[in-house]
């Protein structure tokens, strides 16, 4: 399958045996986000669906915000992306 104008391929496999592709990203118009779309663009970034500078772009976050969905989810799983356990994962 040919995207036009997107680099890097078009389909990932996850350590679980899914499938993730460019289709299942949130729309680049996103601006509410719950839990489950951070995870799809922390699960394309890491791996390497798309690219770190790629997502920050598209999505408009600083390096600092999707840094942080990275470090949160590898750290304490997917749990750690809701808006209401975040102080729960804070360091003091």
């Amino acid at each position: 399958m040919f995207i036009k104008g997107n680099q890097g391929p078009i389909e990932v496999s996850l350590p679980g045996g899914e499938k993730l592709n460019r289709s299942d990203l949130p729309p680049r118009t996103t601006t509410r986000w719950v839990a489950s779309r951070k995870l799809i663009v922390v699960q394309a970034v890491v791996h390497k669906l798309i690219d770190f500078k790629e997502a920050c772009s598209a999505y408009d976050l600083s390096h600092e915000e999707l840094q942080s969905w990275i470090d949160n989810t590898e750290e304490y799983g997917p749990a750690a992306l809701k808006v209401t356990t975040i102080p729960k994962y804070r360091q003091p």
